[in-house]
């Protein structure tokens, strides 16, 4: 290797010591020559973070509260008080309060039941893709996607029950042994949903719960002695030492894992896609609702973990760690995204249009004659944000990013709404046509889910650690080439810094 072709530090570091070196590099200069490397590609972690300094600061949204932060709590507690407050207002009155009249009896309710369910598969679909694929950018977004999925599915769980009025019979939908030898009717959809989530929401909670063991061990030897958290801490880190057996077992254990939820997550959306599409209503029999309310699940759900991983960095102000590029990468993933499901909705139409059926046909006029302003807000931010993701500019400025995400969540959400009311109001009978109008009980009822969901993600904050420690420590190991002698040598360094 001649001077022209050797690297910039190899040659400083030759001209310093008057040839070529025949000693290891000091940890300082491997912590330069791999932080002037992360510069150049996009550093994701700081690698010169001390090591004492980058477990108090992942950790200090646990034992420290700003004010934003009650201010955020204290509103989100009185939007839920009043959600559960409609909610039992409607157990006792009845379901007439609701805006359901014949022949509409499904309505906001199973619209917001879709979207919680669709929003819950990114978080678990993407961290798992993220971790088999073992992108260097992953260590801070796999905590927020894994809770988002397990806070989504626990909202969706409400919507059923929610929705059938009587709650005391929800028994019902478990096949539970009885006297009168009743079992569940497993044609019904609720009996579907039912076993979706439930197999679901456990796997979701034994992939975050797996996840959380090596940071819950270091929050619980961390935490000051006599602290309120030490209890539950230790009794939750299941006497994790960090061992090689248990690092290895815990290694194998997230593989499989991931592989499995990566799985489960598409048929669970397929399932409730089916919800419909078994039907033989026009607008809803059609084979292309599985995969498109799977690709609408991703493409809203990772929006969804933008806008959260947002909030955490403002709220939290954990800038440091969820760093810029961390939000660029996921916003190309959100423009594929947008592609995808906007290709999906075009083919849809086509299918309908080419068809020539008046029915279905008849329906998506009457989509743009009575919800032209919903229909402008969901295909216009879709398209704008295709536009705008298209940036890169745009894919580095937190909030227009904060913004987009929050109005794609939007425009899904009107999507999920625009697939039930529309079809139900307008059937293949024009003297059963009727109109849908959602009463306030229902609003509120589905604005307290969007804030009971925020509100869950608050409290773990406070309870268990929102960042994967653990993981952004294994990325701070330098790796590095460098000369020694005649031979270049890759060279593994940690940047832990002596107390």
């Amino acid at each position: 290797m001649d001077e022209q072709e050797r690297p910039p530090q190899h040659q400083e570091g030759e001209r310093r010591m008057g040839g070529p070196r025949t000693e290891m590099p000091s940890l300082e200069e491997l912590r330069g020559i791999a932080a002037r490397k992360g510069q150049l590609k996009g550093l994701d972690i700081d690698l010169t973070m001390p090591e004492a300094w980058l477990n108090q600061y992942s950790l200090s949204p646990m034992f420290y509260t700003t004010r934003a932060y009650f201010v955020f709590t204290l509103a989100l507690s009185s939007v839920v008080a009043w959600g559960a407050a409609c909610w039992g207002y409607q157990i006792y009155v009845g379901m007439g309060v609701a805006g359901l009249r014949p022949p509409i009896f499904w309505g906001i309710y199973i619209s917001t039941f879709v979207f919680w369910v669709g929003l819950s598969h990114s978080g678990t679909i993407v961290s798992s893709l993220l971790r088999l694929t073992k992108a260097n950018w992953r260590r801070p977004v796999l905590r927020g996607a894994e809770a988002m999925t397990a806070f989504s599915l626990m909202v969706a769980s409400l919507f059923p029950l929610i929705h059938i009025g009587r709650i005391w019979r929800v028994y019902y939908m478990f096949p539970l042994p009885n006297q009168r030898f009743l079992w569940p009717n497993y044609r019904s959809p609720l009996a579907w949903d039912m076993l979706a989530i439930s197999v679901y929401l456990t796997a979701s909670m034994i992939f975050l719960y797996t996840g959380l063991l090596p940071d819950v061990a270091l929050a619980r030897d961390l935490c000051p002695r006599g602290n309120w958290r030490k209890k539950y801490l230790t009794v939750l880190s299941l006497g994790w030492r960090g061992t090689h057996r248990q690092w290895h077992v815990y290694e194998k254990a997230s593989t499989l894992l991931a592989v499995g939820v990566l799985l489960i997550a598409p048929s669970v959306h397929t399932i409730v896609a089916w919800d419909f599409s078994m039907s033989i209503t026009p607008g809803w029999h059609t084979t292309i609702f599985g995969p498109y309310f799977v690709v609408g699940a991703i493409y809203s759900g990772v929006a969804g973990v933008i806008s959260l991983m947002i909030l955490l960095r403002w709220i939290f102000g954990l800038g440091q760690i969820i760093r810029t590029v961390h939000l660029y990468n996921l916003a190309k993933l959100e423009l594929v995204m947008a592609v995808t499901w906007a290709y999906f909705y075009f083919v849809e139409f086509m299918t309908a249009w080419y068809a020539h059926n008046p029915v279905e046909f008849r329906i998506w006029e009457y989509q743009w004659e009575r919800f032209p302003h919903l229909m402008i807000v969901m295909l216009g931010g879709t398209a704008l944000a295709i536009l705008m993701l298209s940036f890169h500019k745009v894919r580095t400025s937190p909030r227009l990013l904060f913004l987009i995400t929050v109005l794609i969540n939007v425009g899904m959400y009107i999507e999920r709404y625009l697939i039930v009311i529309p079809v139900l109001t307008h059937r293949d009978n024009a003297y059963t046509w009727t109109d849908y109008t959602p009463s306030f009980v229902e609003i509120s009822v589905a604005v307290g889910a969007l804030a009971f969901f925020l509100l869950l993600y608050a409290v773990f904050s406070k309870l268990l650690p929102v960042v994967t420690v653990a993981d952004i420590r294994e990325g701070k190991i330098i790796t590095g080439d460098v000369r020694i002698g005649n031979r270049e040598v890759r060279v593994y360094a940690d940047v832990e810094e002596p107390l």
